[in-house]
């Protein structure tokens, strides 16, 4: 995580546009409520997380994203990493992960954490061109039933 806490500063320069695109595109496929609670798993700055209409929770390892993140909103940020994730089964509505996953120190255990803390509504999304992609794309289908899945221009998405 060494690495995007040195890019913290640049971070939203380089990705903010990519990222939103993706909001934009998820959103015709997940549909919120107000009193959802929704998880942001690699959350970073909260691109990604405060694009919601609902209660919002976002995770990151990265402490400097989340120092960012933490100035913009009144979002609830913890520090934790996808394959520890600080709260008890089930307790989300809905579950993303987007761009994060091949960041991930163990893709399984992040993945099944994932499902613990959620019910059944997850956006799982990662870069297509990741060494991981097949092992990736194997454990979301192993522990997650796949609605659709999209083919974004740097990210496969997971509609599950």
């Amino acid at each position: 995580m060494n690495y995007y806490n040195e890019i913290s500063k640049g971070y939203e320069e380089l990705h903010k546009q990519e990222q939103l695109k993706k909001v934009k595109l998820i959103k015709k496929y997940l549909k919120v409520s107000k009193s959802d609670k929704l998880l942001d798993v690699g959350c970073g700055t909260g691109l990604t997380t405060s694009c919601w209409r609902c209660k919002k929770y976002g995770i990151d390892p990265a402490e400097n994203l989340l120092k960012k993140a933490r100035l913009k909103n009144k979002i609830i940020y913890k520090k934790a990493s996808a394959e520890k994730i600080p709260f008890k089964n089930h307790f989300f509505d809905v579950v993303i992960s987007i761009t994060a996953i091949q960041n991930f120190d163990d893709v399984e255990k992040g993945l099944k954490e994932i499902k613990r803390v959620g019910k059944n509504k997850f956006i799982l999304s990662f870069l297509k061109k990741s060494k991981k992609k097949k092992d990736i794309d194997g454990l979301i289908k192993k522990y997650f039933k796949i609605k659709e899945i999209i083919e974004e221009e740097k990210d496969l998405i997971y509609i599950v």
